[in-house]
């Protein structure tokens, strides 16, 4: 599956903008971590595959998290490689995170509602005056984008990724492409 057709299938079956947008920056980061790393281009866009699908079924599992990414894996199975099922289904906690990619899209997923809630309360409520050592500031804050979870967010050192390498890898990532996610 290419990108298009990726982004296709995400917009069919995800109704909530903001959600589309919220894949949309995972696919950013996931695959801004794999440049990051010295990975090949063309795991650089298995990685931001896995960022863009990691939620395709969430519109119908958002209640019931026992069944987020399950079944959104049941459906990529055979149509993306098994890397990218596996960390669809690791970034849920439906099993043990054994490679980068599962541990980078565990990591950027709550990374990205961080990154736009910094954005959000500026007043411009742009990415671009977004800088790291506010970001870093704000991380601190427990009050401040109570969803996302920090301790999730710090499995970025499993990949050798300082906390501040992780914020300004994501943030420039997503500042870059900040008109496709709205911001």
């Amino acid at each position: 599956m290419d990108r298009e057709a990726a982004l296709a299938l995400v917009r069919e079956r995800i109704p909530n903008r903001n959600l589309v947008n919220h894949c949309i920056a995972a696919e950013v980061i996931m695959e801004a971590l794999a440049r990051h790393l010295g990975l090949p281009e063309e795991d650089v866009a298995r990685w931001g595959l896995a960022g863009l699908l990691h939620d395709l079924d969430y519109a119908e599992t958002a209640e019931d998290p026992q069944r987020h990414a399950r079944g959104a894996a049941e459906e990529l199975a055979g149509v993306v490689d098994d890397e990218i099922v596996h960390a669809i289904l690791a970034h849920a906690c439906h099993v043990e995170l054994e490679t980068d990619m599962d541990r980078a899209l565990y990591a950027a997923d709550p990374l990205t509602g961080f990154v736009v809630a910094a954005a959000l309360v500026r007043p411009d409520k742009s990415l671009a005056g977004v800088e790291v050592r506010s970001l870093k500031k704000r991380w601190k804050e427990k009050a401040f984008a109570r969803g996302a979870n920090r301790e999730q967010m710090d499995t970025c050192a499993s990949l050798g990724i300082t906390r501040e390498e992780f914020l300004t890898v994501a943030l420039e990532a997503m500042q870059a492409r900040s008109e496709e996610l709205g911001l």
